[in-house]
């Protein structure tokens, strides 16, 4: 497909470079030349200087060919207005990052009328997803499947937990919980664990479990269990300000600090049940003074990843029972991040990627059973996607059994009626079923491509 992407910043550079890894002609368009040559330098990507918003910069791009116009520049006014003149033009489709919550809003009723195929806030996601893991601090990570009726909860395996130097079968089947080990990370290799595959102390499991059973099953499984009612956010902008809304409504005590007056300002007369804190939050004896001591999370969403990475640094080898949420922008920290205990680390530009790809493959395919779902895990070693079983679908009415999957391909959950399951070897995919798939592979737009013989 060819794909236009407009605004070549942290994001719409990442956005390019997951496109143009699942083989997509994409073109770049930046007003800056300085940074499309930077780019082009790394991405085998056309290039065009000039303004996304105007015809004349457009159709030089190939506006009429393209299968798909993004626009992910720092104003939302621009992306929107990128995204009506592209269609007009004849994209196909459009997608705009649109980060004020006014006009996200609003885009159920304006998205027609300015072309929109699809709005994506990469800091309302960012937000969401912080949420989810304070929801379960237990977790490293969480991704919701089925609407919110089954989740991918990734969590280490610790000291003395009855998961330990036990099969996989063996140590799931005693739990006595619909849960399912579908992912595994050790000493930054990933596996799709069969039934004889034995779990180590500090491995990191990614188990397909149903929302209400997730805290169950980690007391089940021998994972100490913890409860978040106080938080520290360092760090006022726009993640933090969608995440004390989130978190205000679980009744949590949450405390933020910003440097910025003006900000400190309006956060505290937009949330005045929040303790807002004009100050530096890399001050140690200001965070102590403020209760770090005995507070439950902290999240550092600076915009200074260095200041994040140090300050969940220093929270976690300071108060072993803190929970740290680390947001990182930059992907030349993503291997230190893996090997640093900073907690669960959040990177805003790969959710929107992620969030991206979902839309396109799911589009690569408008008649068969395409994604509806996607997420990378592992340190994105791992894919985990959704798809819908067409009618036609080739494994429509196929057991498990049956089924001659490719290496490196689980399934995880299925959903049926709108009752999640974890399916066994005797259970069919039925057309109308979703259906979670786990895989190394990466790329897969359509579910039967995980059928062994398909391209044989």
């Amino acid at each position: 497909m060819k794909i236009i992407v407009i605004g070549i910043g942290k994001v719409g550079y990442t956005v390019a470079e997951q496109l143009i890894m699942e083989n997509h002609d994409v073109v770049l368009v930046d007003t800056s030349r300085d940074i499309l040559r930077d780019a082009l330098g790394s991405l085998d990507a056309i290039g065009v200087s000039g303004n996304g918003a105007t015809r004349e910069t457009l159709i030089e791009a190939g506006v009429s060919e393209s299968g798909l116009v993004i626009a992910l520049t720092g104003s939302d006014e621009l992306n929107l207005l990128c995204c009506l003149i592209a269609k007009r033009l004849g994209a196909k489709a459009t997608i705009a990052r649109v980060r004020n919550p006014d006009y996200h809003r609003d885009l159920d009723i304006t998205a027609e009328s300015l072309g929109l195929t699809m709005a994506i806030n990469p800091e309302q996601e960012a937000a969401r997803e912080i949420y989810r893991i304070l929801k379960f601090p237990t977790a490293i990570n969480v991704d919701v499947f089925s609407k919110g009726m089954i989740d991918l909860v990734s969590f280490e395996v610790c000291h003395g937990s009855t998961l330990c130097d036990k099969t996989v079968r063996e140590a799931f089947s005693n739990i006595g919980y619909n849960v399912l080990a579908c992912a595994v990370e050790r000493l930054d290799e990933a596996y799709i664990p069969k039934g004889d595959f034995i779990i180590r102390e500090g491995d990191i499991v990614a188990a397909m479990i149903p929302p209400n059973e997730i805290t169950h099953f980690f007391k089940a499984a021998g994972i100490p269990v913890k409860r978040v009612k106080e938080v520290m956010v360092v760090g006022g902008g726009v993640i933090a300000e969608y995440l004390v809304s989130e978190l205000l409504s679980l009744n949590m005590k949450v405390t933020v600090f910003e440097r910025d007056r003006e900000t400190a300002k309006n956060l505290s007369f937009r949330f005045p049940q929040a303790n807002i804190v004009c100050g530096d939050g890399t001050n140690r004896d200001l965070l102590l003074e403020q209760g770090l001591a005995n507070t439950d999370a902290v999240c550092t969403l600076t915009g200074f990843d260095e200041e994040n990475i140090f300050l969940s640094l220093y929270a976690q080898n300071t108060f072993r029972d803190i929970k740290t949420v680390t947001k990182v922008n930059k992907i030349a920290f993503q291997e230190l991040t893996g090997v640093l205990d900073i907690g669960s680390v959040v990177y805003p530009k790969y959710i929107t990627a992620n969030k991206i790809l979902q839309h396109v493959r799911a589009h690569q395919n408008n008649v068969g059973s395409s994604v509806e779902t996607l997420y990378k895990i592992i340190n994105n070693k791992v894919e985990a996607l959704e798809f819908h079983v067409a009618e036609d679908s080739l494994v429509a009415g196929q057991s498990l059994i049956e089924l001659r999957l490719k290496k490196g391909v689980l399934i995880g959950a299925v959903t049926r009626g709108g009752k999640p399951f974890i399916p066994h070897g005797s259970d069919r995919l039925m057309p109308g079923d979703s259906v979670v798939v786990v895989t190394t592979l990466t790329g897969l737009s359509d579910l039967d491509a995980i059928i062994e013989d398909k391209y044989e």
